[in-house]
């Protein structure tokens, strides 16, 4: 199960190679990644993305056969990861469209200047409130996703102890020593569960939030994986690996994932979601600044948001779509959570205060 692992990587390391990228996905019939191929214009359109982009072959096929480019996908690394290797080589980048940076990182992407703008064909169908670029369309949104605190109904219907519904509820006695999180430097939801607390306590209360979580026994782990599949007592990997944590920040769309892959399939979810506790999270495409098939590029971004890439999303990376009249799967609407009013935090806002945010967190809880 790949629907989380998008770790966030915030140390930008100058260091870091670009020459580890993992292609998949169609082959370049002209041998250019997206060069003319010797005079002849190049029929590839490549994406860089991190590594839980994954998309239906048949719908990728469907792009190809109605534009005629072939989707070359290089898969490079976390989220954070892959948008540090665009950034050091910005102006000659591995492809022509980046996919995944998503709300948190957005403003690192934006002032790094890494995309052209374009305005995607149907961007007029997309949910207004994802589209965060819209003076400059230098980003298209693509996917939202809920970051939010999961429970194991097993061991809350053991215990005859009613799970936690909200942020407030975290820090109260009867959930000591219940909840692992992640990183908040080294993990997307790890930030995105701290940028829910900043939102709901404010900028002068958050401190003493996590003080109180601290203090309550809150465990924290490098990255989602091991929060979910190793500490989580309700994931299918967390009872392989023992793991004895009820309570773990994850995604509104992790219990489906759980029903979808347990065999048989139970006619309950195993998990839970505390809707009380959830970050709004919004991942966007944008055409690279120096892509050498920019066309094929601003085919690829108006494709991201068609019905048919929309509809084809939530069973491949478990996200929600951003375009309103494409519906989500029964698997969804019967097992997942429905987040009404999600935290939300400025882009803005978080451009000037995240390494502050970042840093102060980890004095308070890590050091």
């Amino acid at each position: 199960m790949n629907h989380a692992r998008r770790t966030a990587g915030l140390a930008l390391v100058a260091a870091l190679g670009v020459s580890t990228l993992a292609a998949c996905g169609g082959s370049d019939s002209t041998g250019s990644s997206g060069g003319d191929g010797g005079g002849t214009k190049s029929r590839t359109v490549t994406l860089v993305s991190h590594d839980s982009f994954n998309a239906s072959p048949a719908v990728l096929k469907a792009f190809t056969k109605e534009t005629g480019y072939t989707v070359k996908v290089l898969k490079s690394g976390d989220a954070g990861e892959a948008l540090n290797k665009e950034i050091l080589t910005k102006g000659s980048p591995q492809g022509d469209v980046f996919f995944g940076v998503d709300n948190t990182l957005l403003s690192r992407a934006l002032d790094n200047g890494l995309f052209t703008p374009y305005q995607a064909k149907g961007l007029d169908r997309v949910a207004t409130d994802t589209r965060l670029d819209a003076a400059k369309n230098r980003v298209t949104p693509i996917d939202t996703g809920d970051i939010c605190v999961n429970y194991d109904k097993k061991y809350f219907a053991d215990k005859k102890l009613a799970p936690p519904q909200s942020f407030d509820d975290l820090v109260k006695p009867q959930y000591k020593n219940l909840l692992v999180t992640e990183n908040v430097a080294t993990s997307s939801p790890g930030l995105g569960f701290l940028l829910g607390t900043v939102a709901h306590s404010g900028d002068s209360g958050w401190q003493d939030y996590w003080k109180k979580l601290k203090a309550n026994g809150v465990q924290v782990v490098d990255s989602w994986e091991q929060a979910y599949n190793e500490s989580f007592s309700g994931s299918a990997g967390g009872k392989k690996a023992h793991g004895d944590r009820p309570l773990v920040v994850s995604y509104a769309s992790s219990p489906p994932v759980e029903v979808l892959y347990a065999k048989p399939q139970p006619k309950v979810a195993p998990t839970g979601v505390a809707t009380g506790t959830c970050f709004r999270q919004i991942e966007f495409a944008g055409l690279l600044g120096g892509a050498k098939n920019e066309a094929g590029g601003k085919a690829l971004l108006d494709f991201l948001i068609s019905d048919r890439f929309q509809a084809d999303m939530p069973l491949n990376m478990f996200v929600n779509p951003v375009v309103e009249a494409v519906p989500l799967p029964p698997l969804f609407t019967e097992f997942g959570a429905t987040v009404e009013k999600p935290e939300t935090v400025a882009p803005d806002k978080i451009a000037a205060n995240r390494e502050q945010w970042i840093q102060t967190w980890t004095s308070l809880v890590v050091k």
